[in-house]
């Protein structure tokens, strides 16, 4: 049971930082264009022939 002394607060230390990190990248514009990495590999315009 000593362990959940360690466990408890470890792992809500760990939630925190995980929505941290994701209200961040909220922030960031990480996830504005969900579409524009998909049709960027599909283009030929960088292929030299």
């Amino acid at each position: 049971m000593n362990v959940l002394v360690y466990l408890i607060p470890l792992a809500l230390a760990l939630g925190v930082t995980w929505l941290f990190l994701f209200l961040w990248s909220l922030r960031a514009g990480q996830y504005e264009d969900m579409e524009g990495a998909a049709w960027r590999i599909l283009s030929d315009e960088d292929v030299t022939r």
